[in-house]
């Protein structure tokens, strides 16, 4: 009978609770923030900034691959324009970067032998590529389209240029999930080709465009295998190849490369900060990366992320609001090729006495935003999810489980809630890592719509908490 007395009085108890409904919760967001919702958006879109700042970065500082003076010329431009905005606690902190440098000569002739000619391909060295011996490699090529079809040909691959050939996905919404079903070409082609005692590899560039544009990106070596070349060509080519050795027993490339690797040298990332106002030792962090591949000027990867952080923390600003938590834009640095940035940052000595809740990253491009993507438990995915009202008021009310980004995932193994700026990705991919990523391709309504949903996010997990 007690037993039973209990469970009534709790049941009695929770009632109330479970009363309350999304259409509760809806309205009284609506009443406590639609206003603000409606001033970023006319705010940002007005008087945005996002755009000047990117024309600005990519004209300035131009290639930003870690460890040039592009990118250095990066790090003291976004820290000027924080001073220069009036946010606080700005400065850097130094970490050593590696240093790629492409070389001057990037060539791949078909060499067709019958008419006595050489045909240029278009491709260009992956990034931390060796270069090949003076005077390049000539060599057969032969096409794979996976790692287990290489293995099967065994001896047979021995001597020759591997063509990794394994196309994106079309049937993919995702176009992100197209590249995830590719990328391990770039990133392992040259590895799994010197296994086989191949003396080059030569990778399809990881893109759904049909053009006649390279795409580079990192790729890796394994202590034990011999290192061997690797570049991309571009997705043209690397039909053409493909049909003409479906056509003849043996075609011949000559592959030329100079990229050569130098020692580390000391870069920066770049932090600014609007300090909370009742608990300004939680952080909550707005990133992107501040290096860039040296094809095209990084406008879309990531450029893009970069000034929306810094016009996030700037619309805040503009809107006179006072944060109860600190709101910190942090350009990283080195993303692309070794994450020396986002490893230094949790460690660094500045860390000390900070708790950071959240982090959020923009990494997918300039692009129209439709959401966020929760990289975490599900039950931050319902606390954000109660929001989404609020992001519907500007086309971004699409709240479901994801990835963060690349940055934010030194913070993520820490505990921190860790968040995506999720965008339209179709066109992402025809610029990514080439040099068709330059800032006539972003839209600069687009690229503030992007700036405000980060701006409210921040806004929010700052009053809200998580």
């Amino acid at each position: 009978m007690i037993g039973r007395l209990v469970i009534v009085h709790l049941a009695m108890f929770l009632i109330p609770r479970c009363a309350i409904s999304q259409t509760d919760i809806d309205s009284t967001l609506l009443h406590r923030y639609g206003d603000t919702v409606q001033r970023f958006l006319e705010i940002g879109l007005r008087e945005g900034q996002s755009y000047h700042m990117l024309k600005e970065l990519t004209t300035v500082a131009g290639h930003r691959l870690s460890g040039s003076e592009g990118a250095e010329r990066a790090v003291e431009l976004t820290k000027n324009l924080m001073l220069g905005l009036g946010f606080e606690n700005v400065h850097t902190e130094q970490v050593m970067v590696p240093r790629w440098v492409r070389g001057s000569v990037e060539e791949c002739l078909l060499m067709d032998l019958k008419n006595h000619r050489a045909v240029p391909l278009s491709v260009c060295a992956l990034g931390g590529s060796v270069a090949t011996p003076e005077g390049g490699i000539e060599a057969a090529v032969i096409e794979v389209k996976s790692f287990e079809e290489l293995a099967s040909l065994g001896e047979a691959a021995r001597g020759n240029i591997v063509l990794f050939n394994r196309p994106f996905d079309p049937g993919k919404l995702n176009t992100f999930e197209s590249y995830v079903g590719a990328v391990d070409q770039r990133s392992r082609g040259a590895i799994e080709a010197a296994k086989v005692g191949a003396v080059a590899a030569l990778v399809r560039s990881m893109t759904h465009a049909a053009d006649d544009v390279p795409h580079t990106g990192m790729m890796n070596y394994d202590e034990e295998i011999p290192r061997i070349p690797a570049a991309a060509v571009s997705t043209r080519d690397a039909d053409s190849l493909s049909v003409l050795l479906h056509q003849r027993q043996s075609v011949t490339l000559r592959l030329t490369l100079t990229c050569q690797t130098l020692p580390d040298v000391p870069s920066s990332n770049v932090i600014g900060e609007i300090r909370g106002s009742e608990h300004p030792e939680e952080i909550i962090v707005v990133a992107g990366h501040l290096d860039a591949w040296d094809k095209g000027t990084g406008a879309h990867d990531d450029g893009a992320g970069c000034v929306q952080a810094i016009e996030a923390v700037r619309l805040i600003k503009s809107l006179g609001l006072t944060p109860k938590r600190t709101i910190r834009a942090v350009m990283f640095m080195n993303e692309e090729n070794g994450m020396r940035g986002a490893k230094a940052y949790p460690i660094a000595p500045e860390r000390a006495g900070e708790t950071h809740i959240a982090a959020m990253e923009s990494d997918r491009g300039g692009f129209a935003p439709r959401g966020i993507s929760v990289h975490d438990d599900s039950v931050a995915l319902q606390k954000v999810r109660r929001w989404s009202v609020l992001f519907e008021r500007l086309n971004a009310g699409t709240i479901q489980m994801g990835y963060s980004g690349v940055d934010i995932a030194p913070l993520k193994e820490r505990g921190v809630h860790a968040f995506g700026l999720d965008v339209e990705t179709h066109r992402y991919f025809d610029y990514h890592h080439s040099d068709n990523d330059t800032i006539d391709k972003v839209n600069p309504r687009e690229l503030e719509l992007g700036a405000i949903v980060e701006a409210l996010f921040c806004y929010l997990v700052s009053e809200e908490g998580l």
